[in-house]
């Protein structure tokens, strides 16, 4: 794969903040503990939301708006609002200069993602998205696993995300505001896991099943709370991938992937329902071995990595394409709907 261009490395980027509910500001704790950037501008309609932040860092600046931080030529823009304004934001910030850096999903279709990418593309401007399981260390492991062929081939992988509860903001609700119901609030992140570990193959058929309050899904003013897909890579591999909103699961969350090779396995399972605490197993017929387990504080990884790769200088990563290539799938999985999918906006 190519390499990005690098540059001659900042003193310290200067980051702004746009969004500080509590990803947001988890994000900007994560950078913060690494003293790689400066938090310089703090951005969000809530006055309560951007004073609260601003008590991490005292010396940025407040503002409301994302016109309020480009103004600051910043070099680098944390996007942590609802998914509807992700495209049109991160579009506007790196045609104004700035890397972003973007919570997840970039677009609500590929569209919209690819609109982002050539932005990218066209600014040279570094671009990543928050797509943070990558950074587990349970997943590092697995992914060294099968990339060295200690699995031998690996034919099948499945990947679940059970959330006992529902998002509480009405958005999430709305297929026009959201892109979609729990595919694309955790499915993404499953897809994206998937393609990752098989080092982003081509996809030869997608099918799906997605469902609302127990029955197929089929109307456009509705998200879908439990969906199954399976993919057919050219690899000839299938992925199996399941998740959901408000399952009766008898615990918070259900989150795990199983991999299997013709030479062992591999699996990562999340601990006691937890959605932070994972245990990686090398598996080989009926024995395991530990691959990895808490602690790890992984949650703000995925930006630390773009903080840093900012800090030595990185503009535009060609692997941002590959962004297309997993909302390409994710249209794909909602393709059955027809005329009553998410719009293309």
């Amino acid at each position: 794969m190519s390499r990005p261009a690098e540059l001659p490395a900042f003193a310290r980027p200067r980051l702004g903040f746009l969004g500080v509910g509590w990803i947001g500001r988890h994000r900007m704790e994560a950078i913060l503990g690494t003293d790689v950037a400066e938090i310089a501008a703090i951005a969000d309609p809530s006055q309560d939301m951007a004073t609260e932040a601003q008590k991490l860092a005292p010396e940025a600046e407040l503002g409301k708006s994302l016109d309020d931080l480009l103004a600051l030529g910043l070099d680098g823009i944390v996007i942590a609002t609802p998914s509807a304004l992700h495209a049109e934001q991160a579009t506007r910030a790196l045609e104004a200069g700035a890397a972003v850096f973007c919570q997840k999903p970039l677009g609500r279709n590929a569209a919209e993602v690819r609109r982002v990418v050539d932005a990218a593309r066209q600014a040279d401007r570094l671009l990543a998205v928050d797509l943070s399981y990558r950074h587990t260390e349970a997943m590092v492991k697995i992914t060294e696993l099968v990339r060295s062929g200690t699995l031998g081939e690996v034919y099948a992988a499945d990947l679940v995300f059970h959330n006992a509860y529902g998002p509480d903001k009405a958005w999430f609700y709305d297929p026009a505001l959201s892109g979609g119901g729990c595919v694309m609030d955790l499915g993404i992140h499953l897809v994206d896991l998937a393609l990752w570990l098989f080092d982003f193959p081509a996809v030869k058929h997608v099918s799906s099943n997605l469902f609302a309050q127990g029955q197929p899904l089929q109307s456009r003013n509705q998200v879908e709370d439990y969906a199954e897909v399976i993919l057919e890579l050219e690899t000839g591999a299938i992925v199996r991938i399941a998740c959901s909103w408000r399952l009766p699961v008898g615990r918070d969350a259900v989150i795990a992937v199983n991999i299997y090779g013709t030479a062992g396995g591999a699996a990562m399972h999340n601990l006691d329902g937890s959605f932070y605490d994972f245990l990686a197993e090398h598996n080989q017929g009926t024995t395991r071995s530990t691959l990895a387990s808490p602690p790890d504080d992984w949650g703000g990884g995925a930006a630390v990595a773009w903080a840093s790769r900012l800090a030595a200088g990185q503009r535009f990563d060609p692997q941002a394409d590959l962004f297309v290539q997993s909302a390409s799938i994710i249209d794909r999985i909602y393709k059955p709907r027809g005329p009553m999918g998410p719009p293309s906006l």
